[in-house]
């Protein structure tokens, strides 16, 4: 009975985090946007894993077939996670929705932790459900199937109790926890980790002024930031700078244009399946009943601490509301980072985030023996307005080797597809032939298929021209017995695929990719970043006191 009691309100998350979940246990996986499409990159980077690829770079069965290097520019953290229960014996479907499930649950035990050691339990339960309730949450796990921002809800609190702790005092496990939680947040979700870093920061300039602090909690602060991004390096390395062979800067260029969100639908948008255009953009209206209630109490209040914390609280708000709307349509033409976000409603992001600490402060600010009712009507409010979200529209059941094989799909907006290849491949090769000879007279037989190494035995009447199905990208090396031949991947004729000639005779052929010298040395960096971690724990006692 103590244990329940201690631990009640963990307890409620749980309970109420399991009953938004059951849908998932419905045969199949939930029809969504995105989530189809997802599941076959996980079983691409399951495949190549398996293989021995640590770091999974190229989709050798998407793309029509043809190969994609979208598991280069894709948050890998949700296939590493989903990977380790598929070794376990679950099936491509079944991971995917474990990811959602454990990333909704984790996310809100997460905030409910880092708001507890902020404002207590009761103000920490009522963030925790605001942000784990809030109808963009459900957008994402049942309208959309983003498997990445949905795991990249649970780094940010994590981020923030990280913080806190080194604030607090001299603690390693919130320096670990930042760490951790920076190069997590990065391999979850590339656009969400540019959202929510400047509020992590902002945090802790909070924390810097609030409690006095001295240089040594920048200087600890700070390194547990860079440790996260060396070690998240084989990641984001190669994606920031071989991002100009692929077609990402014209695909984003202008897509936010008729995306914008009209201020009334943050009150009341109707919830829908549809596509991106139609989906809900509410805020929900528990957090906004928050957001009046905290305004009424920062005009009477004469706290300065709490009129500084709550005032920005507001003031992010509605910064992030203004950037979903048409009037910042100017920022959005000339600021080339804000067209990475792709979507200006995906700043609901921030709005949840917020929101769900606005909530937690409107429990805090009031006495004491006022401060169950307000929780009480906040909570009671989210759950039964959102309770007609917890479920997907439909279920699809298909078998595994649709995923695992050939995926007539780019799987992606092109945003990531070679600039010399085109956005979307429209057919297999001629016959699922994976290669072909188009000149010459020559018999193939192939030999060994991974997905980042091909090899056959060639035999040639005279010099024969060859096309290798599968699209270039800078780390496809060509060897005709063992010396390295010369690659055309421009020709209109073939336009994006790999073409070269054999001599005359037998030849064996090799087609490998492998890791350029960027992918080397971002590897490089997260294993300087490793050992930077293993030994800050390890000696933490003398490098803290230098």
């Amino acid at each position: 009975m103590k244990f329940f009691k201690k631990n009640i309100f963990v307890l409620l998350l749980i309970l109420f985090s399991i009953l938004a979940l059951v849908d998932l246990l419905h045969p199949g996986f939930p029809l969504t946007h995105d989530g189809q499409d997802h599941i076959a990159r996980i079983a691409n980077f399951y495949t190549s894993l398996k293989e021995g690829n640590f770091v999974p770079r190229w989709a050798g069965n998407l793309n029509w077939g043809y190969g994609h290097p979208i598991l280069m520019f894709l948050y890998p953290l949700p296939s590493y996670i989903a990977s380790v229960f598929i070794l376990l014996g679950v099936s491509f479907v079944d991971s995917f929705k474990l990811v959602f499930a454990l990333s909704f649950l984790a996310s809100v035990l997460a905030m409910y932790y880092w708001l507890r050691e902020e404002f207590g339990d009761l103000p920490a339960f009522t963030g925790a459900v605001l942000y784990g309730f809030s109808p963009y949450r459900f957008v994402d796990l049942y309208v959309r199937g983003a498997i990445g921002e949905h795991l990249a809800f649970v780094f940010f609190p994590l981020l923030c109790l990280g913080t806190l702790r080194l604030s607090r005092k001299d603690d390693t496990r919130g320096w670990v926890i930042v760490a951790l939680s920076t190069g997590a947040l990065i391999l979850s979700h590339n656009a969400l980790s540019l959202m929510f870093f400047p509020l992590a920061i902002l945090y802790a300039l909070y924390l810097y002024w609030k409690e006095n602090l001295g240089k040594k909690f920048i200087v600890k602060a700070s390194s547990a930031f860079a440790i996260g991004f060396l070690l998240s390096a084989f990641f984001w390395v190669p994606a920031f700078f071989e991002g100009k062979y692929t077609l990402r800067d014209l695909v984003t260029r202008g897509v936010t244009e008729n995306r914008f969100v009209e201020p009334f639908q943050f009150i009341y948008s109707p919830w829908s399946y549809g596509g991106s255009d139609t989906l809900s953009k509410m805020l929900g209206f528990p957090q906004l009943l928050a957001g009046v209630f905290v305004l009424f109490f920062l005009y009477r209040s004469k706290d300065k601490i709490f009129k500084i914390f709550s005032g920005s609280l507001i003031v992010l708000a509605l910064i992030s509301l203004f950037f979903m709307t048409s009037t910042s349509r100017f920022f959005w033409e000339n600021i080339s980072v804000l067209q990475k976000f792709q979507f200006p409603w995906r700043l609901l992001s921030v709005t949840v985030c917020v929101f769900s600490v606005i909530g937690a402060t409107a429990v805090a600010v009031v006495e004491k023996k006022k401060q169950f009712f307000v929780s009480m009507v906040l909570v009671g409010l989210t759950l039964i307005s959102t309770f007609p979200m917890w479920r997907a529209r439909e279920y699809l059941e298909k078998k595994s080797e649709f995923f695992s094989t050939t995926y007539d799909s780019t799987t992606d907006t092109g945003e990531s597809s070679p600039i010399w290849s085109i956005r979307f491949m429209e057919k297999r090769p001629d016959r699922d032939r994976v290669i072909e000879i188009i000149g010459g007279e020559a018999t193939i037989q192939p030999t060994i298929r991974t997905s980042t190494r091909h090899e056959y035995d060639v035999v040639a009447v005279n010099t024969a021209q060859l096309r290798e199905n599968t699209v270039y990208f800078p780390g496809w090396h060509v060897f005709v017995n063992g010396k390295e031949t010369l690659v055309e991947y421009q020709d209109q004729s073939n336009r994006g695929v790999m073409t070269f000639y054999v001599p005359p005779g037998n030849s064996h052929v090799s087609v490998v990719f492998t890791d350029t010298k960027i992918r080397q040395a971002s590897v490089f960096i997260t294993l300087i970043g490793v050992l930077i971690f293993l030994s800050t724990v390890i000696f933490r006692k003398k490098i803290w006191k230098t």
